[in-house]
Protein backbone atom coordinates (compact mmCIF):
# COMPACT_ATOMS: atom_id res chain seq x y z
CA UNK A 1 0.00 0.00 0.00
CA UNK A 2 1.44 3.58 -1.03
CA UNK A 3 1.53 6.08 2.13
CA UNK A 4 1.03 9.96 1.76
CA UNK A 5 2.64 12.35 4.43
CA UNK A 6 -0.31 13.99 5.70
CA UNK A 7 -0.07 17.97 7.00
CA UNK A 8 0.69 17.28 10.70
CA UNK A 9 3.95 15.02 8.90
CA UNK A 10 2.05 11.84 9.57
CA UNK A 11 2.22 8.60 6.83
CA UNK A 12 -0.93 7.78 5.81
CA UNK A 13 -2.06 4.68 3.60
CA UNK A 14 -3.19 6.11 -0.02
CA UNK A 15 -6.13 4.42 -0.69
CA UNK A 16 -7.14 5.63 -4.13
CA UNK A 17 -4.54 7.62 -6.59
CA UNK A 18 -5.80 9.12 -10.25
CA UNK A 19 -2.39 9.89 -12.28
CA UNK A 20 -1.97 11.74 -15.04
CA UNK A 21 -5.97 11.09 -16.06
CA UNK A 22 -7.17 12.96 -19.27
CA UNK A 23 -10.47 12.34 -21.14
CA UNK A 24 -12.22 14.00 -24.06
CA UNK A 25 -15.50 13.69 -25.93
CA UNK A 26 -15.35 14.97 -29.36
CA UNK A 27 -12.80 17.53 -29.30
CA UNK A 28 -13.50 18.56 -26.16
CA UNK A 29 -11.13 18.31 -23.38
CA UNK A 30 -13.26 17.19 -19.81
CA UNK A 31 -10.06 16.50 -18.07
CA UNK A 32 -6.53 17.50 -18.65
CA UNK A 33 -3.29 15.52 -16.84
CA UNK A 34 -5.28 15.40 -13.27
CA UNK A 35 -3.23 13.75 -10.90
CA UNK A 36 -4.96 13.37 -7.37
CA UNK A 37 -4.77 11.03 -4.09
CA UNK A 38 -6.83 10.35 -1.62
CA UNK A 39 -5.86 8.85 1.97
CA UNK A 40 -7.26 6.32 4.43
CA UNK A 41 -9.85 8.06 6.94
CA UNK A 42 -9.77 11.66 4.71
CA UNK A 43 -12.95 13.55 3.46
CA UNK A 44 -11.13 15.10 -0.15
CA UNK A 45 -13.54 17.80 -1.24
CA UNK A 46 -13.66 17.84 -5.04
CA UNK A 47 -14.41 21.89 -6.01
CA UNK A 48 -14.88 23.37 -9.51
CA UNK A 49 -17.60 25.16 -11.38
CA UNK A 50 -20.11 22.93 -13.98
CA UNK A 51 -17.52 21.54 -16.88
CA UNK A 52 -14.43 21.67 -14.69
CA UNK A 53 -13.71 18.00 -15.00
CA UNK A 54 -15.76 16.71 -11.56
CA UNK A 55 -18.16 14.61 -12.91
CA UNK A 56 -15.76 13.06 -15.52
CA UNK A 57 -13.55 11.88 -12.85
CA UNK A 58 -16.16 10.58 -10.69
CA UNK A 59 -18.04 8.22 -14.17
CA UNK A 60 -13.92 7.55 -14.40
CA UNK A 61 -14.24 6.09 -11.18
CA UNK A 62 -17.30 4.59 -11.02
CA UNK A 63 -16.36 2.47 -14.25
CA UNK A 64 -18.56 4.39 -16.25
CA UNK A 65 -16.04 6.06 -18.78
CA UNK A 66 -12.55 5.09 -19.58
CA UNK A 67 -9.64 7.07 -19.25
CA UNK A 68 -7.84 8.27 -22.81
CA UNK A 69 -4.94 8.48 -20.87
CA UNK A 70 -3.56 8.09 -17.22
CA UNK A 71 -4.13 5.62 -14.99
CA UNK A 72 -6.07 4.64 -11.30
CA UNK A 73 -4.71 2.66 -8.48
CA UNK A 74 -6.40 1.31 -5.43
CA UNK A 75 -4.47 0.53 -2.65
CA UNK A 76 -1.45 0.94 -4.88
CA UNK A 77 -2.36 -1.84 -7.35
CA UNK A 78 -3.38 -0.43 -10.99
CA UNK A 79 -6.71 -1.03 -11.98
CA UNK A 80 -9.15 -0.91 -15.37
CA UNK A 81 -12.52 -0.56 -15.38
CA UNK A 82 -14.76 -1.67 -18.54
CA UNK A 83 -17.91 -1.61 -16.63
CA UNK A 84 -19.73 -0.36 -13.25
CA UNK A 85 -20.06 -3.92 -11.49
CA UNK A 86 -15.71 -3.71 -11.96
CA UNK A 87 -15.15 -0.37 -9.77
CA UNK A 88 -17.82 -1.48 -7.36
CA UNK A 89 -15.93 -5.15 -6.73
CA UNK A 90 -12.28 -2.73 -6.12
CA UNK A 91 -14.49 -0.98 -3.37
CA UNK A 92 -15.06 2.33 -5.15
CA UNK A 93 -18.97 3.81 -4.96
CA UNK A 94 -19.96 6.75 -6.29
CA UNK A 95 -23.56 8.33 -4.82
CA UNK A 96 -24.93 9.89 -7.77
CA UNK A 97 -26.62 13.28 -7.78
CA UNK A 98 -29.78 11.84 -9.23
CA UNK A 99 -29.85 8.00 -8.29
CA UNK A 100 -31.85 5.42 -10.31
CA UNK A 101 -33.88 3.23 -8.56
CA UNK A 102 -36.39 0.81 -9.41
CA UNK A 103 -39.64 2.34 -9.24
CA UNK A 104 -42.05 -1.17 -8.84
CA UNK A 105 -39.66 -2.67 -6.00
CA UNK A 106 -39.15 -1.74 -2.18
CA UNK A 107 -36.59 0.25 -0.33
CA UNK A 108 -35.28 -2.96 1.02
CA UNK A 109 -35.26 -4.32 -2.33
CA UNK A 110 -33.67 -1.68 -3.98
CA UNK A 111 -30.85 -1.53 -1.69
CA UNK A 112 -30.54 -5.13 -1.76
CA UNK A 113 -30.53 -5.18 -5.25
CA UNK A 114 -28.68 -7.95 -6.82
CA UNK A 115 -27.94 -9.43 -3.22
CA UNK A 116 -31.42 -9.98 -2.06
CA UNK A 117 -31.13 -13.32 1.23
CA UNK A 118 -32.34 -16.11 0.29
CA UNK A 119 -33.91 -19.02 2.75
CA UNK A 120 -32.78 -22.87 3.49
CA UNK A 121 -35.05 -23.53 -0.46
CA UNK A 122 -33.42 -20.35 -2.04
CA UNK A 123 -36.86 -18.51 -2.04
CA UNK A 124 -36.12 -14.93 -1.68
CA UNK A 125 -36.28 -14.84 2.33
CA UNK A 126 -38.50 -11.43 2.57
CA UNK A 127 -38.50 -11.50 6.62
CA UNK A 128 -34.75 -11.87 6.56
CA UNK A 129 -34.43 -8.87 4.20
CA UNK A 130 -36.88 -6.68 5.75
CA UNK A 131 -35.33 -6.95 9.43
CA UNK A 132 -31.74 -6.30 7.95
CA UNK A 133 -33.05 -3.04 5.97
CA UNK A 134 -34.42 -2.10 9.10
CA UNK A 135 -31.24 -2.00 10.85
CA UNK A 136 -29.04 -0.86 8.24
CA UNK A 137 -31.67 2.16 8.26
CA UNK A 138 -31.61 2.77 11.67
CA UNK A 139 -27.37 2.15 12.13
CA UNK A 140 -27.13 4.84 9.15
CA UNK A 141 -29.79 7.38 10.98
CA UNK A 142 -32.56 7.27 8.42
CA UNK A 143 -35.10 5.81 10.01
CA UNK A 144 -37.46 8.40 10.38
CA UNK A 145 -37.52 9.20 6.55
CA UNK A 146 -37.58 5.95 5.51
CA UNK A 147 -40.03 2.66 5.15
CA UNK A 148 -38.00 -0.31 3.81
CA UNK A 149 -41.60 -1.26 2.51
CA UNK A 150 -42.29 1.79 0.07
CA UNK A 151 -42.33 1.41 -3.46
CA UNK A 152 -39.36 2.91 -5.08
CA UNK A 153 -42.02 5.03 -7.50
CA UNK A 154 -43.33 6.70 -4.47
CA UNK A 155 -39.81 7.98 -2.86
CA UNK A 156 -39.21 11.77 -2.69
CA UNK A 157 -35.72 12.97 -4.68
CA UNK A 158 -34.16 13.46 -0.94
CA UNK A 159 -35.09 9.92 -0.15
CA UNK A 160 -33.64 8.27 -3.33
CA UNK A 161 -30.66 10.00 -2.35
CA UNK A 162 -30.38 7.88 1.00
CA UNK A 163 -31.44 4.64 -0.61
CA UNK A 164 -28.06 4.93 -3.09
CA UNK A 165 -26.25 5.96 0.06
CA UNK A 166 -27.30 2.72 1.92
CA UNK A 167 -26.81 0.98 -1.00
CA UNK A 168 -23.32 1.75 -1.42
CA UNK A 169 -22.85 0.96 2.62
CA UNK A 170 -24.04 -1.73 2.01
CA UNK A 171 -20.97 -3.43 -0.26
CA UNK A 172 -18.28 -3.63 1.68
CA UNK A 173 -16.88 0.05 0.64
CA UNK A 174 -13.54 1.59 0.39
CA UNK A 175 -14.10 4.69 -1.41
CA UNK A 176 -17.13 6.36 -1.65
CA UNK A 177 -17.86 9.44 -3.60
CA UNK A 178 -20.64 11.74 -2.89
CA UNK A 179 -22.16 14.25 -5.87
CA UNK A 180 -24.00 16.86 -4.06
CA UNK A 181 -25.36 14.68 -1.72
CA UNK A 182 -27.39 17.42 -0.03
CA UNK A 183 -29.23 18.61 -2.98
CA UNK A 184 -32.62 17.19 -1.87
CA UNK A 185 -32.18 16.79 1.91
CA UNK A 186 -33.43 18.71 4.24
CA UNK A 187 -31.56 20.85 7.56
CA UNK A 188 -32.02 18.12 9.28
CA UNK A 189 -31.33 14.94 7.00
CA UNK A 190 -27.98 16.80 6.22
CA UNK A 191 -27.22 16.74 9.13
CA UNK A 192 -27.75 13.05 9.35
CA UNK A 193 -25.56 12.59 6.66
CA UNK A 194 -22.59 14.52 7.89
CA UNK A 195 -22.36 12.43 10.99
CA UNK A 196 -22.55 9.19 9.46
CA UNK A 197 -19.60 10.66 6.03
CA UNK A 198 -17.37 11.67 9.74
CA UNK A 199 -17.90 7.88 10.98
CA UNK A 200 -17.58 6.37 8.06
CA UNK A 201 -13.60 8.57 7.71
CA UNK A 202 -13.26 7.21 11.14
CA UNK A 203 -13.55 4.02 10.26
CA UNK A 204 -10.77 4.47 7.29
CA UNK A 205 -12.92 5.00 4.45
CA UNK A 206 -11.51 6.91 2.37
CA UNK A 207 -14.52 10.00 1.29
CA UNK A 208 -14.83 12.23 -1.81
CA UNK A 209 -17.20 14.67 -2.15
CA UNK A 210 -18.19 16.73 -4.20
CA UNK A 211 -20.43 20.12 -3.21
CA UNK A 212 -20.87 23.66 -4.68
CA UNK A 213 -21.71 24.38 -1.19
CA UNK A 214 -19.24 26.30 0.44
CA UNK A 215 -20.26 26.02 3.93
CA UNK A 216 -20.68 22.30 3.68
CA UNK A 217 -17.00 21.71 2.26
CA UNK A 218 -15.05 23.66 4.87
CA UNK A 219 -17.88 21.58 8.03
CA UNK A 220 -16.76 18.53 6.25
CA UNK A 221 -13.11 18.43 4.19
CA UNK A 222 -9.67 17.05 5.13
CA UNK A 223 -8.56 18.95 1.63
CA UNK A 224 -9.75 20.18 -0.42
CA UNK A 225 -9.22 19.97 -4.58
CA UNK A 226 -10.02 22.28 -7.35
CA UNK A 227 -10.43 21.71 -10.65
CA UNK A 228 -11.39 24.14 -13.58
CA UNK A 229 -11.68 23.41 -17.11
CA UNK A 230 -10.44 19.68 -17.07
CA UNK A 231 -6.97 20.71 -15.12
CA UNK A 232 -6.37 20.25 -11.31
CA UNK A 233 -5.50 23.68 -10.24
CA UNK A 234 -4.11 23.03 -6.26
CA UNK A 235 -5.17 21.14 -3.50
CA UNK A 236 -5.21 22.94 -0.19
CA UNK A 237 -5.58 22.03 3.41
CA UNK A 238 -8.95 22.85 4.51
CA UNK A 239 -8.05 24.10 7.82
CA UNK A 240 -5.78 26.77 6.09
CA UNK A 241 -7.89 27.92 3.39
CA UNK A 242 -10.40 30.32 2.44
CA UNK A 243 -13.89 30.39 0.75
CA UNK A 244 -13.07 33.34 -1.15
CA UNK A 245 -9.49 31.59 -2.00
CA UNK A 246 -11.38 28.70 -3.21
CA UNK A 247 -13.79 30.69 -5.35
CA UNK A 248 -11.42 32.31 -6.93
CA UNK A 249 -9.62 29.54 -7.72
CA UNK A 250 -12.78 27.97 -9.32
CA UNK A 251 -13.56 31.09 -11.29
CA UNK A 252 -10.51 32.51 -12.20
CA UNK A 253 -11.88 35.59 -10.91
CA UNK A 254 -13.50 37.27 -7.82
CA UNK A 255 -17.22 36.96 -7.09
CA UNK A 256 -17.23 38.75 -4.07
CA UNK A 257 -21.53 39.42 -4.35
CA UNK A 258 -23.24 36.43 -5.52
CA UNK A 259 -26.38 38.01 -6.11
CA UNK A 260 -28.43 41.02 -5.10
CA UNK A 261 -31.79 41.27 -5.87
CA UNK A 262 -32.99 44.81 -8.20
CA UNK A 263 -34.53 46.82 -5.56
CA UNK A 264 -38.17 45.71 -7.39
CA UNK A 265 -40.96 48.47 -8.53
CA UNK A 266 -44.41 48.38 -7.73
CA UNK A 267 -45.90 44.89 -8.33
CA UNK A 268 -48.33 44.75 -11.58
CA UNK A 269 -51.42 43.13 -11.89
CA UNK A 270 -52.06 39.17 -10.35
CA UNK A 271 -51.36 36.83 -12.61
CA UNK A 272 -51.37 33.74 -10.55
CA UNK A 273 -54.36 33.03 -8.06
CA UNK A 274 -54.64 30.11 -6.03
CA UNK A 275 -57.68 29.88 -3.77
CA UNK A 276 -58.00 27.09 -1.21
CA UNK A 277 -56.70 24.54 -3.64
CA UNK A 278 -56.60 21.17 -2.31
CA UNK A 279 -54.79 17.82 -4.34
CA UNK A 280 -54.05 14.45 -3.02
CA UNK A 281 -51.00 16.06 -1.49
CA UNK A 282 -51.87 19.31 -0.40
CA UNK A 283 -54.48 21.10 0.95
CA UNK A 284 -55.91 25.03 1.79
CA UNK A 285 -53.48 26.60 -0.43
CA UNK A 286 -54.28 30.09 -1.16
CA UNK A 287 -51.49 32.77 -2.07
CA UNK A 288 -51.41 35.16 -5.52
CA UNK A 289 -48.23 35.63 -7.89
CA UNK A 290 -48.20 39.31 -9.52
CA UNK A 291 -46.26 40.34 -12.76
CA UNK A 292 -42.91 41.51 -12.09
CA UNK A 293 -42.81 39.66 -8.88
CA UNK A 294 -40.25 36.62 -7.80
CA UNK A 295 -42.52 34.71 -5.07
CA UNK A 296 -40.55 31.92 -3.59
CA UNK A 297 -42.22 28.70 -1.89
CA UNK A 298 -40.01 27.52 1.02
CA UNK A 299 -40.08 24.41 3.52
CA UNK A 300 -38.39 21.33 4.12
CA UNK A 301 -38.44 17.80 2.38
CA UNK A 302 -42.00 16.61 1.97
CA UNK A 303 -43.56 20.05 2.90
CA UNK A 304 -45.39 19.52 -0.48
CA UNK A 305 -43.82 22.38 -2.40
CA UNK A 306 -42.95 20.52 -5.41
CA UNK A 307 -46.49 18.83 -5.73
CA UNK A 308 -48.01 22.03 -5.57
CA UNK A 309 -46.23 23.48 -8.20
CA UNK A 310 -47.35 20.29 -10.37
CA UNK A 311 -50.58 20.76 -9.76
CA UNK A 312 -50.24 24.56 -10.82
CA UNK A 313 -48.43 23.35 -14.02
CA UNK A 314 -51.10 20.56 -14.64
CA UNK A 315 -49.18 17.52 -13.91
CA UNK A 316 -51.39 16.97 -11.24
CA UNK A 317 -55.30 17.48 -10.89
CA UNK A 318 -56.76 19.78 -8.37
CA UNK A 319 -59.28 18.08 -6.43
CA UNK A 320 -60.75 21.18 -5.17
CA UNK A 321 -60.54 24.86 -4.65
CA UNK A 322 -59.84 27.80 -7.59
CA UNK A 323 -57.02 28.26 -9.80
CA UNK A 324 -57.35 31.73 -11.85
CA UNK A 325 -54.67 32.88 -14.21
CA UNK A 326 -55.47 36.86 -14.52
CA UNK A 327 -59.04 36.42 -13.39
CA UNK A 328 -59.84 33.65 -15.42
CA UNK A 329 -60.29 30.27 -13.90
CA UNK A 330 -58.50 27.62 -15.05
CA UNK A 331 -58.61 23.36 -15.13
CA UNK A 332 -56.35 21.62 -16.38
CA UNK A 333 -56.41 18.09 -17.00
CA UNK A 334 -53.00 17.87 -18.52
CA UNK A 335 -49.46 20.29 -18.76
CA UNK A 336 -50.89 20.63 -22.24
CA UNK A 337 -53.26 22.64 -21.16
CA UNK A 338 -51.66 24.72 -18.47
CA UNK A 339 -48.53 25.59 -21.59
CA UNK A 340 -51.20 26.72 -23.69
CA UNK A 341 -52.11 29.61 -21.58
CA UNK A 342 -48.94 30.59 -20.49
CA UNK A 343 -47.73 28.51 -17.53
CA UNK A 344 -43.86 26.81 -17.78
CA UNK A 345 -42.47 24.38 -15.21
CA UNK A 346 -38.97 24.28 -14.96
CA UNK A 347 -38.73 20.92 -12.61
CA UNK A 348 -36.61 19.58 -10.30
CA UNK A 349 -34.89 16.54 -11.44
CA UNK A 350 -34.00 18.50 -15.09
CA UNK A 351 -32.46 15.44 -16.15
CA UNK A 352 -35.53 12.91 -15.67
CA UNK A 353 -38.07 15.16 -15.77
CA UNK A 354 -37.19 18.10 -18.72
CA UNK A 355 -34.05 17.47 -20.55
CA UNK A 356 -34.16 14.79 -23.67
CA UNK A 357 -30.23 13.91 -23.08
CA UNK A 358 -29.39 12.58 -25.91
CA UNK A 359 -31.19 14.90 -28.35
CA UNK A 360 -29.37 18.53 -29.55
CA UNK A 361 -29.79 21.73 -27.41
CA UNK A 362 -31.97 22.79 -30.46
CA UNK A 363 -34.35 19.94 -30.08
CA UNK A 364 -34.68 20.84 -26.55
CA UNK A 365 -35.20 24.03 -26.68
CA UNK A 366 -37.99 23.81 -29.25
CA UNK A 367 -39.56 21.02 -28.22
CA UNK A 368 -42.47 23.09 -26.38
CA UNK A 369 -42.55 25.96 -29.60
CA UNK A 370 -42.93 23.54 -32.26
CA UNK A 371 -46.81 24.23 -32.91
CA UNK A 372 -45.58 27.90 -33.17
CA UNK A 373 -42.57 27.36 -35.40
CA UNK A 374 -44.74 24.93 -37.93
CA UNK A 375 -46.68 25.68 -41.39
CA UNK A 376 -48.69 22.44 -42.58
CA UNK A 377 -47.53 20.64 -39.87
CA UNK A 378 -44.12 20.80 -40.92
CA UNK A 379 -41.27 22.68 -38.41
CA UNK A 380 -39.73 25.56 -40.36
CA UNK A 381 -35.95 24.46 -39.79
CA UNK A 382 -34.66 28.85 -40.21
CA UNK A 383 -37.41 29.66 -37.75
CA UNK A 384 -36.38 26.97 -35.30
CA UNK A 385 -32.47 27.66 -35.72
CA UNK A 386 -33.18 31.61 -35.34
CA UNK A 387 -35.94 30.96 -32.08
CA UNK A 388 -33.13 28.50 -30.30
CA UNK A 389 -30.41 30.82 -31.47
CA UNK A 390 -31.92 34.12 -29.95
CA UNK A 391 -32.24 31.99 -26.40
CA UNK A 392 -29.05 30.63 -26.47
CA UNK A 393 -27.74 33.49 -26.37
CA UNK A 394 -29.61 35.62 -24.27
CA UNK A 395 -28.54 33.05 -21.74
CA UNK A 396 -25.23 32.56 -22.30
CA UNK A 397 -25.46 28.92 -22.67
CA UNK A 398 -21.90 27.33 -22.99
CA UNK A 399 -22.26 24.65 -26.05
CA UNK A 400 -19.91 24.55 -29.66
CA UNK A 401 -23.18 24.88 -31.53
CA UNK A 402 -26.59 24.52 -31.10
CA UNK A 403 -27.12 20.66 -32.68
CA UNK A 404 -24.32 19.23 -29.38
CA UNK A 405 -26.20 16.66 -27.60
CA UNK A 406 -27.57 18.44 -24.36
CA UNK A 407 -25.78 15.10 -22.41
CA UNK A 408 -22.71 16.95 -23.20
CA UNK A 409 -23.46 19.69 -20.95
CA UNK A 410 -22.55 20.77 -17.88
CA UNK A 411 -25.22 20.95 -15.24
CA UNK A 412 -25.48 24.81 -15.51
CA UNK A 413 -25.73 24.84 -19.68
CA UNK A 414 -27.91 21.86 -19.01
CA UNK A 415 -30.41 24.08 -16.92
CA UNK A 416 -29.95 27.56 -18.90
CA UNK A 417 -31.13 24.66 -21.99
CA UNK A 418 -34.05 24.19 -19.88
CA UNK A 419 -34.89 28.07 -18.76
CA UNK A 420 -34.39 28.74 -22.36
CA UNK A 421 -37.17 26.24 -23.23
CA UNK A 422 -39.37 27.68 -21.37
CA UNK A 423 -38.35 31.54 -22.12
CA UNK A 424 -38.94 30.75 -25.96
CA UNK A 425 -42.78 30.11 -25.33
CA UNK A 426 -43.35 33.58 -23.83
CA UNK A 427 -45.22 32.46 -20.70
CA UNK A 428 -47.02 35.16 -18.26
CA UNK A 429 -45.88 32.80 -15.31
CA UNK A 430 -42.57 31.06 -14.58
CA UNK A 431 -42.20 27.94 -11.93
CA UNK A 432 -38.71 27.31 -11.31
CA UNK A 433 -38.44 23.84 -9.11
CA UNK A 434 -35.16 24.31 -7.36
CA UNK A 435 -33.26 26.00 -10.48
CA UNK A 436 -30.02 26.01 -8.99
CA UNK A 437 -29.09 22.34 -7.99
CA UNK A 438 -26.05 20.99 -8.54
CA UNK A 439 -25.03 24.36 -10.10
CA UNK A 440 -21.55 25.95 -9.78
CA UNK A 441 -21.30 29.45 -8.07
CA UNK A 442 -20.66 30.88 -11.45
CA UNK A 443 -23.96 29.27 -12.97
CA UNK A 444 -25.43 30.58 -9.83
CA UNK A 445 -24.89 33.94 -10.37
CA UNK A 446 -25.89 33.87 -13.92
CA UNK A 447 -29.15 31.62 -13.51
CA UNK A 448 -30.00 34.60 -10.43
CA UNK A 449 -29.24 37.36 -12.92
CA UNK A 450 -31.52 34.98 -15.05
CA UNK A 451 -34.60 35.75 -12.66
CA UNK A 452 -33.91 38.91 -11.44
CA UNK A 453 -34.21 40.48 -15.21
CA UNK A 454 -37.58 38.21 -16.09
CA UNK A 455 -39.16 39.82 -13.19
CA UNK A 456 -37.67 43.58 -13.94
CA UNK A 457 -39.32 42.95 -17.35
CA UNK A 458 -43.07 42.01 -15.45
CA UNK A 459 -42.78 38.57 -15.72
CA UNK A 460 -44.40 36.64 -12.46
CA UNK A 461 -42.05 34.18 -11.16
CA UNK A 462 -42.60 31.44 -8.52
CA UNK A 463 -39.46 29.66 -7.40
CA UNK A 464 -39.33 26.38 -5.15
CA UNK A 465 -35.54 26.13 -3.14
CA UNK A 466 -34.45 24.79 -0.26
CA UNK A 467 -31.35 26.59 0.32
CA UNK A 468 -32.62 29.55 2.64
CA UNK A 469 -29.82 31.93 1.50
CA UNK A 470 -31.16 31.47 -1.84
CA UNK A 471 -34.73 32.38 -0.87
CA UNK A 472 -33.79 35.01 1.04
CA UNK A 473 -31.93 37.06 -1.93
CA UNK A 474 -34.26 36.11 -4.57
CA UNK A 475 -37.43 36.37 -2.99
CA UNK A 476 -40.16 39.68 -3.16
CA UNK A 477 -42.26 37.43 -0.84
CA UNK A 478 -42.09 33.85 0.80
CA UNK A 479 -44.44 31.63 1.23
CA UNK A 480 -44.00 28.81 3.73
CA UNK A 481 -45.26 25.15 3.76
CA UNK A 482 -44.97 22.17 5.59
CA UNK A 483 -46.90 18.72 5.72
CA UNK A 484 -48.92 20.35 2.45
CA UNK A 485 -50.17 23.14 3.58
CA UNK A 486 -49.13 27.16 4.17
CA UNK A 487 -47.74 28.25 7.71
CA UNK A 488 -46.98 32.04 7.07
CA UNK A 489 -46.49 34.46 4.37
CA UNK A 490 -43.66 36.62 4.87
CA UNK A 491 -42.24 39.64 2.69
CA UNK A 492 -38.37 40.53 1.93
CA UNK A 493 -38.47 42.81 4.90
CA UNK A 494 -39.40 40.64 7.79
CA UNK A 495 -38.14 37.59 6.58
CA UNK A 496 -34.80 35.84 8.19
CA UNK A 497 -33.46 32.47 7.90
CA UNK A 498 -34.44 31.86 11.56
CA UNK A 499 -38.17 33.07 10.91
CA UNK A 500 -38.84 31.15 8.26
CA UNK A 501 -37.68 28.13 9.89
CA UNK A 502 -40.16 28.64 12.39
CA UNK A 503 -42.82 28.44 9.57
CA UNK A 504 -41.67 25.59 8.48
CA UNK A 505 -41.40 23.54 11.57
CA UNK A 506 -44.57 24.98 12.83
CA UNK A 507 -47.13 22.62 13.82
CA UNK A 508 -50.23 22.13 11.46
CA UNK A 509 -53.28 20.13 11.73
CA UNK A 510 -53.73 17.13 9.82
CA UNK A 511 -55.30 17.29 6.39
CA UNK A 512 -58.40 16.54 6.05
CA UNK A 513 -59.30 17.71 9.88
CA UNK A 514 -61.35 20.50 8.33
CA UNK A 515 -59.45 23.02 10.60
Amino acid sequence: MHLTESSDGEMTPTLLAVERASKSFAGVHALIDVSLDLRAGEILALVGENGAGKSTLLKALSGDHQLDQGRILVEGQEVRFGRPSEARESGIRVIAQEPEIVPELTVAENIYLGGLPRSRTRWFARRQLLDQVRRDIADAGFDHVLDPGTLGRRLSAAQRQLVEILRALTSGVKVLAFDEPTSSLSTHETAGLFELIRRLRDQGVGIIYVSHRMPEVFDLADRIAVLRDGARVGVLDAAEATEERVVRMMVGRDLSSLFRRTAPGVAGDVVLELRDVATQDVEGISFDVRAGEVVALAGLVGAGRTELANAISGDVPITHGELRLHGQPQRFRRPEDAISVGIGLAPEERKSGALLMGRSVKDNVSLTSLKRLSRWRFVQPDNERRLVARYVTALNVRTPSIEQPVRNLSGGNQQKVVLARWLATEPRLLILDEPTRGVDVGAKAEIYRIIDELATAGMALLVVSSELPEVLGLADRIVVMKSGRVTGELSREDASEERVMELAMADVPERGSGS
